[in-house]
């Protein structure tokens, strides 16, 4: 069995259930749930929205291959409704999980990127997995996640949904 950690985001909806259900979708279809982050509610990075979002990192045991994880994980948004842009631009998603990592792999192929390339730049992806796997070695940066956190210059706010 292999590790992978996925970052499920969702900013409209109902976004609580939404990550509910893709949490459950994960666990069925791709492993056993290892641990779950809290849940972190920001702003929208790297465009304008006024819809929040809510965040979680879930690490997995899987034996699926980072590939399969991927088109997996493209069939779970498929089914919870989320309709991709052709361009690529940042807008609100109803359902979004993106790998952060697997295993100590690096791949940059044309679909699929591990680590995730601006991990390290985004606080709701480095808050969540930090919590849930603080001393995981970032292989691009030779660092745990604790460390590459340190290093995030990200101004955003966060906070667990409870806070």
């Amino acid at each position: 069995m292999k590790q992978t950690v996925l970052l499920l985001g969702s900013n409209i909806d109902n976004r609580l259930d939404l990550l509910v259900n893709a949490s459950s979708l994960i666990i069925s279809q791709i492993g056993q749930l290892v641990a779950a982050s809290s849940i972190y509610e920001s702003d929208p990075w790297g465009y304008d929205s006024k819809n929040p979002f809510l965040n979680q990192a879930l690490l997995i045991k899987t034996n699926l291959s980072p590939a399969k994880v991927l088109g997996t994980c493209l069939s779970i948004e498929a089914e919870l409704g989320r309709k991709r842009l052709k361009n690529k631009a940042y807008a609100d998603r109803n359902i979004d999980i993106d790998i952060l990592l697997y295993e100590e792999l690096i791949i940059r192929t044309e679909s699929l990127e591990i680590p995730h390339p601006r991990m390290h730049q985004r606080r709701f992806c480095m808050e969540p997995l930090t919590e849930i796997a603080p001393n995981w070695v970032v292989p691009t940066f030779q660092k745990t996640t604790s460390q590459v956190l340190a290093l995030c210059s990200d101004p955003s706010k966060i906070s667990t949904l409870n806070a």
